[in-house]
């Protein structure tokens, strides 16, 4: 299986949230046995997505590092720093030195590009300031072609490299030729709805979209 058509570090975003970004990350974490930060939690009634990712993988500890916020609210992250009273500070959002050695680095962002991180900064900014090529998750149902195609032609006009398109869900002949098309873009791969996610099911995953690309 070649594994080297996906870039050896991503940050990965999406169109919108609870767009299945962290899926994807897992599905990437396993089939690259990367090591993953989610620099910005916003949620924390449950598990956060580093503690599911780290149970479902079963990747080691040092494959993982908590988050620079975790924040309360399940609000985009301007809005649930404020009610925890504090400012995100992009400073404090930079890559700890400990992923510099990684094979390969997932890095998850909160929400979708244009999220506000504070007053001035959005999740725009911190793809930026991380220089990574982006990967980009998107429903592969109604409405996506718009959200997407509005997504790459920001992160262009921002010159952030785009890695690709991850559509998530059932399969969408048309919806996938018109973003590949309209957008100008690659599709890696599509993540139809698994029947439950676990270790075995997110190599099987991976090995698909490895075989398509291949």
């Amino acid at each position: 299986m070649n594994v080297d058509i996906f870039p050896k570090k991503m940050f990965v975003t999406g169109t919108d949230t609870g767009i299945g970004k962290t899926v994807v990350s897992a599905v990437l974490m396993v089939g690259l046995k990367a090591c993953y930060w989610k620099p910005v939690q916003s949620g924390l009634t449950e598990e956060t997505d580093t503690q599911w990712i780290k149970r479902i993988t079963g990747l080691p500890e040092s494959h993982f590092m908590d988050e620079a916020y975790k924040l309360q609210s399940p609000l985009s992250p301007h809005a649930s720093a404020a009610i925890d009273g504090i400012r995100i500070e992009m400073k404090a959002l930079s890559l700890p030195s400990v992923f510099l050695g990684c094979n390969a680095l997932i890095v998850e962002g909160a929400g979708g590009v244009m999220v506000p991180l504070n007053e001035s900064h959005f999740m725009l900014d911190l793809m930026k300031q991380m220089g990574f090529p982006v990967l980009l998750v998107a429903r592969s149902g109604l409405g996506t072609i718009n959200h997407t195609l509005l997504s790459l032609e920001q992160l262009r006009r921002n010159r952030v490299e785009v890695a690709g398109v991850v559509l998530n869900g059932p399969k969408s002949p048309e919806n996938r030729e018109a973003i590949a098309h309209y957008g100008n873009t690659r599709i890696l791969a599509e993540l139809e709805p698994l029947p439950e996610i676990n270790c075995r099911t997110l190599e099987e995953a991976f090995s698909r979209w490895a075989g398509v690309l291949c």
